[in-house]
């Protein structure tokens, strides 16, 4: 028999929280509107906690810069910790939220049923701010709550606040296990599909607040001249349909996905993560995986963003704190100025993880950030958490075919044209656009976006010839090593060593004055080490002690560590995987 969250259940009624209107709206300058009021914006409530100061100046903030009628922020008395309780979360943010949005009139219920579902509803955005509490801890012995006895994957009942939310509307005491999400793969905007009670929960949070006014700045300024640049997608190299494989083939659809689309996209599939010495500049999209926290590149903080980008990053702890900006993965990427990420409060197991390639490919076609994630996501009630504006539209510019760029972004919007008319038309159509452009704009990133395109036709010699111009058209020098990198890689791949070795020493006289330098005589060690010291003379063996006992072999120890995936302690469950599942079909 499947418990999944849908079936009918007894609404709980805790005392009524208090629930304020932000008194620090009264400090906001009075707003104009030079336009029709979003409808998006119209459906949205934006939830913060008045007993944090910051949270409510965001919440005017991004209310005021949203367009958000003032009647739709609530205030909550919540604790001011990251990790709530279980009767702390239903006391001061559930029970208190649903009687807000029956009271304002947003919700109507089932006729009959005071505690009934929700069958009729204006509101589909939730915009939860820094200060709201980001995930609910377990508990036991829940009143109502049908704890899975038989399958202990869904034996769970800790969440990330988001995910809990966004069922609010079913009324369900149901805790323990993920409940399937209707939206999963639906392609359709969520005002025209038909189910009142669900709500798209996201979160304007990180580290520092003045990191979420940079987070909302920059997505609307995205949204008003397109999301441009480069996808930098991160895979393993791990093939197969089930275990690991699972999370590979989701990044390898991305990246061929925007590929196809015409996005320059940089797809590494070492086992390792983009190297520190990778310069990672311009990056509009990254998407990747699999260390507990910021390793290569994103380490040494030398990443590049452009404003608005999207960042992600698996991991099965991804999001277990937002307030600490070097752990983890998600506090961190949006520290380095990506605007919107998602990640994991506890352990998700992999396939109830948001899958990328639906993420990355809805957000292309011009959905929302709330949409996106949540048409990427088969469960709800579980362990992901999504930060970013709810209501961005990364690529809302680019979904108006007779828009012209702004000319500080025509390069990218050639690249778009030559390679889309490369995927439908074929190379030799492709191929003259993209040169012709290259030349006529002097661009560097059509030169480097032609190689990558050239390199994926395995013809290396156009490849190469592409990126030396590429390099030579640059100013950046960051972008000139990415591009000398190219061809040292290609080469290697093609057990070609000493040209790869010889090109990349002609490059580093290039950049002798510059920290360049530095960066390629890294990767000049990796090709070329230094031969290891000689051995010292063997001396006379000691008479051999008594074996001591061991508490464990050291490699074993090491395998336990990794099956864990990123959980260091014993403890927490691994991330298992499971078998895809279809939209609806029941996991229990």
């Amino acid at each position: 028999m499947s418990h999944a969250k849908t079936q009918t259940r007894k609404g709980f009624e805790p005392p009524l929280a208090p629930l304020l209107l932000c008194v620090g709206l009264l400090l906001l300058s009075v707003r104009t509107f030079a336009a029709p009021p979003d409808p998006d914006a119209a459906a949205t409530v934006v939830v913060f906690n008045e007993r944090d100061a910051s949270s409510i100046e965001l919440a005017g903030y991004y209310a005021d810069r949203r367009g958000i009628p003032y009647d739709h922020l609530i205030g909550l008395s919540c604790p001011l910790e990251e990790t709530v309780s279980r009767a702390d979360y239903d006391k001061t943010i559930g029970e208190p939220l649903r009687k807000a949005f029956l009271a304002h009139g947003w919700w109507k219920l089932e006729r009959g049923r005071v505690n009934g579902p929700t069958v009729q509803s204006t509101i589909r955005y939730v915009a939860l701010m820094r200060g709201i509490p980001l995930k609910i801890a377990g508990a036991a012995d829940v009143p109502g709550d049908e704890p899975f006895k038989v399958n202990p994957v869904l034996n769970h009942n800790e969440a990330a606040v988001d995910s809990e939310l966004a069922l609010l509307g079913q009324n369900s005491l149901q805790i323990s296990g993920p409940a399937p999400n209707p939206y999963y793969r639906n392609y359709d905007p969520l005002k025209t599909n038909q189910i009142p009670w669900l709500l798209l929960v996201c979160r304007l949070d990180a580290a520092e607040p003045a990191t979420v006014r940079r987070m909302i700045d920059d997505s609307l300024a995205a949204e008003k001249t397109g999301l441009w640049g480069f996808a930098y997608v991160d895979s393993r190299g791990i093939h197969g349909s089930g275990g690991m494989g699972v999370g590979d083939e989701w990044l390898r659809r991305a990246a061929s996905d925007v590929v196809r689309h015409g996005i320059p996209c940089i797809h590494d599939t070492a086992p390792s993560v983009f190297p520190e010495y990778y310069p990672m500049t311009r990056v509009a999209l990254y998407l990747g995986w699999y260390t507990p926290e910021v390793e290569g590149a994103f380490k040494t903080q030398s990443v590049r963003f452009v404003p608005g980008a999207v960042a992600v990053h698996i991991h099965s702890n991804s999001a277990d704190s937002l307030r600490k900006p070097l752990r983890n993965w998600c506090a961190p990427l949006l520290e380095q100025g990506a605007a919107a990420t998602l990640g994991n409060v506890f352990e998700p197991y992999l396939s109830l993880t948001p899958h990328l390639d639906i993420f990355a490919e809805r957000l292309r076609t011009g959905a929302t950030f709330a949409e996106a994630a949540y048409a990427s996501q088969n469960s709800l009630s579980w362990m992901t958490t999504f930060i970013g504006d709810p209501l961005y539209r990364p690529f809302k510019a680019q979904q108006n075919p007779l828009a012209e760029p702004a000319r500080a972004y025509s390069e990218y919007a050639a690249y778009r044209d030559g390679a889309v008319l490369w995927a439908a038309n074929g190379r030799e159509q492709g191929e003259p656009f993209l040169a012709a452009k290259a030349a006529e704009l002097k661009s560097g990133v059509l030169f480097e976006g032609l190689g990558l395109l050239q390199s994926g036709a395995r013809d290396s010699a156009a490849a190469l010839a592409s990126w030396v111009q590429a390099g030579k058209t640059y100013t950046e020098d960051a972008d000139r090593i990415r591009c000398a990198l190219h061809v040292v890689e290609f080469l290697r791949a093609e057990k070609k060593k000493d040209q790869a070795l010889a090109h990349l020493r002609q490059e580093i006289k290039r950049f002798a004055s510059s920290d360049a330098a530095a960066r390629l005589k890294a990767v000049e060690l990796e090709l070329d080490p230094p031969p290891p010291p000689p051995s010292p003379s063997p001396s006379p063996s000691p008479t051999p002690a008594a074996p001591k006992p061991q508490r464990s072999p050291p490699f074993r120890a090491f395998q336990l560590e990794k099956s864990f995936l990123g959980c260091t302690h014993a403890t927490r469950r691994p991330l298992h995987l499971l078998a895809p599942r279809e939209p609806g079909e029941p996991l229990g």
